[in-house]
């Protein structure tokens, strides 16, 4: 009987070991769930969300970080949105001034040393004894080009031959007409340019010569044996004197003369 008893009694015990050990292991189960979410929940942890970059899982930081970046971009597109706007209004403004800007030249080209106690000079006078003076006018010529600048008139010396008449119409269409000598400066300057001969505005009427703007010849530069005829040209010749006369329908070149 004492045997039965001391089997029994260990398998009582037995029995109350199996029971004790499940119990043990739910309450550490329990105690390590509680102590995960309470970390997760702790304020200072930081929160990561994960990404995946070429296969591997990669970590971002989300929050304040992520919001200033935005910030940074969104001044800075704006900085450079205003730089061009102000680049474009400038350029606007200078646009417009080049198109408004002034291509008037003074009325007259005229020179006087009246304050200096000299006398006045015509303009193609005082382009010989100033040529400094010239130089600085020729900004607001507005001859076209294949023209030549001279005081206040243009000169176009043609390429190719026409009768006197043919030449004066010609000229015409050009808004001039032939070119009529002036002063002694109009002649050296016309002498030193041409290469042929040419005619000019200069033609007899009866017994008198007269230019194309009906003005009757004053100063003329006839050489020393002029041919016949009643239309003048202006020769090659380096010389002061160099007119000679031609008859009108004679095939030659001409100069244009246009004033302003």
């Amino acid at each position: 009987m004492e045997m039965q008893d001391i089997a029994k009694e260990r398998e009582r015990s037995k029995e109350d070991e199996g029971a004790s050990k499940p119990m043990l292991e739910v309450k550490i189960e329990e105690e390590a769930e509680t102590d995960h979410y309470a970390k997760l929940q702790s304020e200072s942890e930081d929160i990561y969300s994960e990404a995946v970059h070429g296969g591997t899982p990669v970590k971002t930081r989300s929050g304040k970080q992520t919001e200033g970046n935005t910030r940074v971009y969104r001044a800075a597109c704006l900085f450079l949105t205003i730089i061009c706007l102000v680049l474009l209004l400038v350029i606007i403004i200078l646009s417009m001034k080049l198109q408004t800007g002034s291509t008037e030249c003074p009325e007259r080209a005229e020179t006087t040393a009246v304050g200096r106690g000299g006398p006045s000079c015509s303009s193609e006078e005082c382009l010989v004894q100033f040529p400094n003076a010239q130089a600085q006018h020729l900004g607001c010529r507005q001859c076209a080009d294949g023209w030549l600048t001279f005081g206040r008139s243009c000169f176009y010396l043609s390429t190719f031959r026409l009768s006197w008449a043919e030449s004066q119409r010609n000229c015409t269409g050009r808004g001039g007409a032939l070119a009529v000598v002036t002063s002694q400066e109009v002649q050296n300057f016309l002498t030193e340019k041409s290469k042929m001969t040419y005619w000019i505005g200069l033609r007899e009427k009866g017994a008198t010569w007269t230019w194309v703007n009906n003005t009757v010849l004053q100063k003329s530069y006839w050489a020393e044996v002029p041919l016949n005829g009643d239309c003048g040209i202006l020769s090659k010749r380096r010389s002061p004197e160099n007119w000679m006369k031609a008859p009108c329908n004679s095939a030659s070149y001409f100069i244009c003369q246009l004033q302003f």
